[in-house]
């Protein structure tokens, strides 16, 4: 991804000035995938009544990929500047606000990959002095999402046993650390070793591949009853065997498909184990229930504060290099969190 020529944001060794333009942003100017992405020259947005962030480190989504090719839920249209998490250093802040220049923050934003970022205050959490940027730009809406889909729409239990698809990914990492907070089994399934490193970083009490008989594995685990609860972000090919692993009254905790094509569901499986298929679609549900975007933000808070919460970094790449970050999770290379270092 060529960068274009022009005057670049000033870079200052502690706090920037507000007033400094323009900035280096990321453009989807198609709706290609990674290859319609380019680094441009933007003006720095208008604060008005929101927090301004020094952007530090972007953390990249399957969705960020799957938006840059018009395939999302949310349809963006070309030119827009991409990705939602980021951490940095506040700017400016709004008076009334909890934060204050200086401080090191992680939130959820609109275009966050730029130089510069704006949103609300409620939107962002103070980063721990032992969190690097790289690590708190996967340090909200991956865990948001878990808390969300475990505890919320999962209906998580302590002791439960807990199977996480695509654990070593960064939603599947925050899904181990959250369950694992909760007190519950976790089984993670990857598909190779390296995966399966990451895994157990993340807190994983048990590591299956995807390619051996992970199934089998999973009911001797749980002495053939069973898991109470899939955390399923790929789909695909596994749906079968999933169901199978469920124990009756289990909970199957859809959150997208990353293993392809959207698979069919074998319902008389489901209707005869009495399983719950459950959607997490975390922005759709906020939107109808602003108040529980509150109460997540909270309970995120709490396990940061707790020291449960340690995003697992995988690849780090340059803002000019944003596109190879999409094609890593486009190509299922990406392990951990995958995120974009801005300066």
């Amino acid at each position: 991804m060529a960068a274009t020529s022009g005057i670049r944001t000033r870079m200052l060794d502690r706090v920037p000035e507000a007033k400094v333009l323009p900035m280096r942003a990321v453009h989807v100017v198609e709706l290609s995938g990674p290859d319609g992405l380019r680094l441009v020259d933007i003006p720095a947005p208008h604060r008005g009544d929101s927090l301004l962030l020094e952007v530090h480190a972007v953390g990249v989504r399957y969705a960020d990929l799957l938006r840059s090719k018009g395939q999302y839920q949310e349809r963006s249209e070309p030119p827009y500047v991409p990705f939602n998490e980021v951490s940095g250093v506040v700017v400016e802040a709004p008076d009334a606000g909890p934060f204050r220049r200086g401080e090191r923050v992680a939130g959820i934003v609109n275009a966050a990959g730029a130089e510069l970022a704006t949103g609300p205050s409620e939107a962002f959490i103070r980063l721990p002095a032992d969190m690097s940027f790289e690590e708190g730009a996967g340090a909200v809406m991956n865990y948001q999402t878990a808390i969300f889909g475990l505890e919320v729409r999962g209906r998580m239990a302590q002791g439960e046993a807990v199977l996480i698809h695509g654990a070593a990914g960064g939603t599947g990492t925050a899904a181990l650390q959250v369950a694992k907070a909760a007190g519950a089994k976790t089984i993670a399934v990857v598909s190779t070793d390296a995966k399966a490193e990451i895994a157990r970083r993340a807190g994983a009490n048990h590591v299956l591949r995807s390619d051996g008989p992970w199934r089998d594995e999973a009911m001797a685990l749980t002495e053939g009853r069973g898991v109470d609860l899939v955390w399923d972000p790929v789909g695909g090919d596994r749906v079968a065997d999933t169901i199978r692993a469920l124990a009756p009254l289990g909970r199957w905790v859809v959150i997208g498909f990353t293993g392809g094509p959207i698979p069919s569901v074998p319902l008389n499986r489901i209707l005869l184990k009495n399983i719950d298929v459950v959607g997490a679609y975390f922005s759709g549900y906020t939107a109808s229930h602003p108040d529980v975007a509150a109460r997540l933000h909270s309970r995120l808070a709490a396990l940061v504060d707790a020291g449960h919460v340690r995003p697992i970094v995988g690849s780090v790449h340059p803002i000019a290099d944003a596109a190879e970050a999409l094609r890593s999770l486009g190509e299922r290379r990406a392990v951990g969190k995958v995120v974009i270092k801005v300066r």
